[in-house]
């Protein structure tokens, strides 16, 4: 059974859900999986240990924040790059990349 577990956010204390008993009723993911208890204590512990990372992958490491950068362009340099980025299949940010990339090893 899921218990009410209350949770502490900025010093106040929330109690979300209710009861659900998951041996009897059967609770499916929108993969089609069930939940078991194991698999939410499994969940519960993984967001206890690592937090609950939300976003696109981290380009960095696992679990550690990719920096950004941050320029301001003219309107239609911002066009030119996502009508490129949508011909090709691909992200701004990952056009972006690879032409910073490829200036940096031009200009070593």
């Amino acid at each position: 059974m899921v218990k009410k577990k209350p949770i502490e956010i900025l010093g106040k204390k929330y109690v979300f859900g209710g009861y659900i008993d998951l041996d009897k009723e059967v609770v499916l993911d929108n993969n089609g999986e069930r939940y078991t208890n194991a698999r939410i204590d499994a969940m519960v512990k993984e967001i206890e240990e690592h937090g609950p990372y939300v976003g696109r992958p981290s380009l960095t490491a696992p679990t550690v924040h990719s920096p950004e950068i941050k320029a301001r362009v003219p309107a239609p340099l911002k066009e030119k790059l996502e009508e490129a980025a949508k011909s090709r299949g691909e992200t701004p940010s990952a056009l972006i990349r690879q032409a910073v990339e490829e200036f940096l090893a031009k200009s070593s």
